[in-house]
């Protein structure tokens, strides 16, 4: 069943499109409620759903080929608007009695269009040389019965058509991209002027909605969460320490692989200021003893991962009444389970602690399921954490293990601990800290030789790592300022002892990726 608690809500039917994210999100950033589902999405569960209006995603198909997704034709019946993006609009063109065709030229990037028809989605939209951005091979041949043109351009004679009679409407670009700027209005008008939505959808109140729904669901049952202090466990945690108190028992498994000061924060944060039942575990020898030796990064992150699950599971099993595990799951994690991928469906399966609820004999309990990552730490902010664990750069569930390339032992370990606190401290201090995805310190494998004082020396070599992203999907190197990159150097080769070279990776995401392991 849908939450009922979600009145206002948008239903998008993904058709393949790698921006089918983006529009949820730019939908979200209205402040209403919205849902990705696959485009075959039956019939009846939409109906369920209650939407109040229906946007059909693009994709790399062709209405033409074989085997091309196609939804449930009863959608037109519903009798709510609906907004048809790059394919979705040829689908709709193609169902409803238009006609495609293969246009002479693709038109892939920025493009001006025209408007002939003002007002409806294109309402407060400049009339000439909007610009927008393509990205088909097809275009409208035909115009369904009761479909006007709305805008043309030099390659689509219809960019963008409408019936406003049934609150249909299609546009051949992408409004949900940033290369079109006046993408958010035209969304915006959908939203409100067409489907009559109201921006109802608040991080207060889905704070409000979930602790009231986690108190039903999980009534006088203890629940455990494995805090690792990353924004996505420590948001699950207050959220369920508000919602449950004595009832949550959180445990924190010290890896031997943290960064410094990591494990002695995160008990001053839950236990200290917020009086959490916080469970600390120092499992740091453990770890490195079965570590030992070990320098391929796969065989590092199974030996971590079967290791931190037998001391999850040693320790959970020591607290009596608990029922539910409540994982850090976010809402792209649960859309890459169901959105279309072609022929099958990629199940994303390493969560945050991937098989234990099955060996545990737990219910799952994903309070942030709904939220992509920006709502995430916009419920943080709502719960009080501080800012410091809110914006967080992302940390790997292998921490240092994978910065520190071929074999790991402690004093190695020592080493990029400080050089990374010098990184951390310095980024922070310049004011980019906020600015860059992520930065963080690798140790090299190799030697270099050196001289300090008069003496010469051969040391270790530790590689800055910084990038600029939006998701990690893809990253570039983060332009630090040299003053920036100068003073990190100096402080690393004075204060981290064994170091006597700092590099810069300046490659970008693809083809490298943005951990090195």
């Amino acid at each position: 069943m849908f939450d009922n608690l979600h009145q206002e809500r948008v239903l998008i039917l993904d058709f393949g499109s790698q921006t089918t994210q983006l529009i949820a999100r730019r939908v979200r950033e209205s402040r209403v409620y919205c849902e990705i589902h696959p485009f075959n999405m039956e019939l009846a569960r939409i109906k369920e759903f209650q939407p109040k209006g229906l946007i059909l995603s693009g994709g790399p198909s062709s209405v033409h080929d074989e085997g091309a997704p196609l939804p449930d034709p009863e959608i037109f019946t519903l009798g709510i608007p609906i907004l048809g993006i790059c394919y979705g609009m040829q689908l709709m063109a193609h169902l409803l009695g238009g006609a495609v065709e293969k246009a002479l030229h693709r038109e892939y990037g920025p493009a001006d269009i025209d408007l002939d028809l003002p007002g409806d989605v294109f309402s407060d939209i400049e009339k000439e040389g909007v610009r927008v951005w393509m990205s088909h091979g097809d275009r409208i041949l035909k115009l369904p019965t009761d479909f006007v043109t709305m805008a043309h351009s030099t390659n689509s004679p219809a960019a963008a058509m409408g019936d406003p009679k049934r609150n249909f409407y299609g546009v051949q670009f992408h409004p949900e991209v940033a290369h079109t700027p006046c993408g958010k209005d035209i969304l915006d008008n959908f939203l409100f002027h067409i489907c009559r939505c109201r921006p109802a959808w608040t991080m207060k109140s889905f704070v409000e909605s979930e602790i009231e729904a986690v108190r039903k669901k999980v009534g006088d049952d203890r629940v455990i969460c494995a805090l690792s202090g990353g924004v996505d466990s420590s948001v699950v945690a207050v959220l369920l320490h508000k919602a449950l108190g004595e009832q949550l028992h959180c445990i924190f498994v010290n890896n031997g692989l943290l960064r410094k000061g990591e494990a002695e924060t995160v008990q001053r944060v839950f236990r200290d200021h917020f009086e959490m039942n916080l469970i600390y575990i120092d499992a740091s020898a453990e770890f490195l003893d079965r570590l030992h030796t070990v320098s391929d990064p796969e065989r590092k992150r199974k030996i971590i991962g079967n290791l931190f699950i037998e001391v999850f599971e040693r320790e959970a099993a020591k607290i009596d009444g608990a029922h539910w595990l409540a994982q850090g799951t976010l809402y792209p994690d649960v859309i890459e389970s169901v959105s279309f991928k072609g022929p099958s469906a990629v199940i994303k399966t390493h969560h945050n602690v991937g098989g234990l609820p099955e060996r545990m004999k737990l219910q799952l309990i994903e309070p942030l399921r709904e939220l992509f990552k920006d709502e995430v730490r916009l419920v943080g902010r709502e719960l009080g954490l501080p800012e410091r664990i809110i914006m967080r750069h992302p940390f790997p569930g292998p921490g240092l293990a994978i910065r520190m390339i071929g074999e790991l032992s402690a004093p190695n370990l020592e080493i990029l601990r400080e050089a990374d606190a010098v990184i951390q401290e310095e980024i922070e201090a310049s004011g980019w800290y906020d600015h860059v995805w992520q930065a963080f310190a690798v140790l090299l494998p190799v030697r270099s030789v050196g001289v300090m004082g008069d003496e010469r020396t051969y040391d270790q070599v530790i590689a800055l790592r910084a990038v600029e992203s939006v998701d990690a999907m893809t990253a570039d190197w983060a332009r630090l300022p040299y003053e920036v990159l100068a003073k990190i150097s100096n402080r690393i080769i004075n204060e981290v002892k064994g170091v006597n070279r700092v590099v810069y990776d300046i490659s970008s995401k693809p083809p490298s990726t943005i951990e090195w392991e």
